[in-house]
């Protein structure tokens, strides 16, 4: 066999893998209760919870991933190697360990003290940000670190023989060019955190109308045989992640982000 042929094998195996899972999913729905799920009052909140705090924790993730991936991948400094594998951390741990480690953090003095004069997370749509902040953001500096690996220092060496400045050269030369690395981290950062589930149900629990995203809204359903509640909300799930992946693949494409 070619290795074309082979190739060609593995990814259709690899298709053929999601799709029978997905299909598997008509065998349950119910179309005379879908806009009823849809439409209640408790799907919104779950709808826009997720939605929210995906992009929050996006956001924050983002805005951490970025300096650390590029002091990581332009700069020699001690520790460097074990806070690069550190970043292995939400890959290495299953979400429910993180969640836990989060717990017992916050039975910790100094966590005691942060939720009595700072911020309570525990049981809180706060918990819900933490805990998907925590499960993404080593994830997202591994994939922009991965795309200012692929930028030469020396375009940044030669703005600065210019007179730039180290922020100046970064700005102007360096994000330009990995934009599209950066973009694409955020976009899988995004989806990560919105089907969170592990760390998101041992910090912040199963309170509906409270703490109930999608991803715990399909667990609540299931916890009391609603199956076919649970299949349209993970069809909702699905929906959401597919329709803003092929949305950003298509702003990619067109670079009408730039």
């Amino acid at each position: 066999m070619k290795l074309k042929q082979l190739c060609m094998v593995a990814v259709s195996a690899t298709f053929l893998l999601y799709f029978v899972l997905t299909v598997s999913l008509a065998y349950f729905f119910s179309g005379t209760r879908f806009w009823e799920v849809l439409l209640s009052e408790r799907m919104v909140f779950s709808i826009q919870l997720s939605i929210l705090a995906a992009t929050v924790s996006m956001g924050l993730a983002m805005l951490l991933a970025v300096p650390t991936a590029y002091a990581l991948s332009r700069y020699e400094f001690f520790g460097k190697t074990l806070i690069d594998t550190m970043l292995e951390l939400p890959m290495i741990v299953s979400p429910a360990a993180i969640g836990a480690m989060l717990l017992i953090f916050f039975n910790t003095p100094i966590g005691e003290w942060i939720q009595t004069n700072l911020q309570q997370f525990v049981f809180t749509v706060y918990g819900i940000v933490l805990a998907q902040f925590i499960t993404v953001v080593g994830v997202a500096a591994r994939m922009v670190k991965a795309a200012l690996d692929e930028i030469p220092p020396r375009y940044e060496a030669v703005a600065r023989t210019l007179g730039a400045s180290s922020f100046a050269a970064f700005r102007t030369t360096t994000l330009p060019l990995c934009r599209r690395g950066i973009f694409a981290a955020a976009i899988l950062t995004w989806s990560k955190a919105i089907g969170e589930f592990g760390a998101t149900i041992t910090v912040a629990g199963t309170m509906a109308m409270r703490t109930e995203t999608l991803p715990i809204s399909v667990y609540m359903r299931l916890a009391i045989s609603d199956i076919e509640g649970a299949v349209i909300s993970i069809c909702i799930l699905l929906f959401i992640g597919f329709s803003v992946l092929y949305a950003a693949r298509l702003i990619v494409k067109r670079g009408t982000y730039a």
